[in-house]
């Protein structure tokens, strides 16, 4: 079950940042959106790029990026169905915002992994 969008924002300062967000909020979207940035992919490449999601929780995120009209999905007439994904216009508009993060991972990654270790 897709989770219930924000239908309406205040638009007091910061407004603009929680609607960008309300878009890429889920916890694989932006992975899934970076691993589009190469170009157009089937579902079981998204899963083996992303071997720590499961199967329901890629289908609903997938599902959730179509509907915000982030990626486009195509589905080709054959058997077995092939199906592919690939990012739209306004996904596209996101390659600033994604390569940003991944710089930003790059350079921090040592908060995360210093984390993991200490928690072990």
């Amino acid at each position: 079950m897709a989770k219930p969008r924000h239908s309406r924002f205040d638009c007091a300062p910061g407004c603009t940042v929680e609607a960008a967000i309300s878009l890429i909020d889920g916890k694989w979207k932006c992975v899934i959106l970076f691993h589009l940035l190469e170009g157009t992919v089937r579902f079981n490449e998204i899963k083996r790029r992303i071997p720590a999601v499961t199967h329901r929780t890629l289908t609903n995120q997938l599902r959730e990026l179509e509907m915000d009209g982030l990626i486009v999905r195509t589905v080709y007439p054959q058997v077995p169905p092939k199906v592919e994904y690939s990012l739209s216009e306004l996904g596209r508009s996101m390659t600033p915002v994604l390569t940003a993060l991944k710089a930003w991972g790059d350079s921090n990654i040592g908060l995360f992994t210093s984390r993991v270790s200490v928690a072990a």
